[in-house]
């Protein structure tokens, strides 16, 4: 049996996400609530970049387009 690691998944580029921008008054990530999968979350509170659970990421991109701050990009790996 031959298992398939995964080849894309979503990085957050840490130097360009800013939730206080986002979101003001409230400091939620929008690309959290995109993502229906659930595997990206603001682990720290609001107002903190997310965290993706990259093994868990199902490579939709819903949380690329979400993010206005172009701080979520795909990651492949061959």
């Amino acid at each position: 049996m031959n298992i398939q690691s995964k080849k894309s998944f979503a990085v957050v580029d840490y130097e360009k996400c800013n939730p206080a921008t986002c979101s003001p008054e409230k400091g939620d990530c929008p690309a959290v609530s995109a993502c229906t999968h659930k595997v990206i979350k603001q682990i720290d509170g609001v107002f903190e970049p997310p965290i993706i659970f990259q093994h868990m990421c199902l490579a939709c991109w819903d949380c690329i387009e979400a993010c206005p701050m172009d701080a979520i990009e795909r990651k492949h790996v061959s």
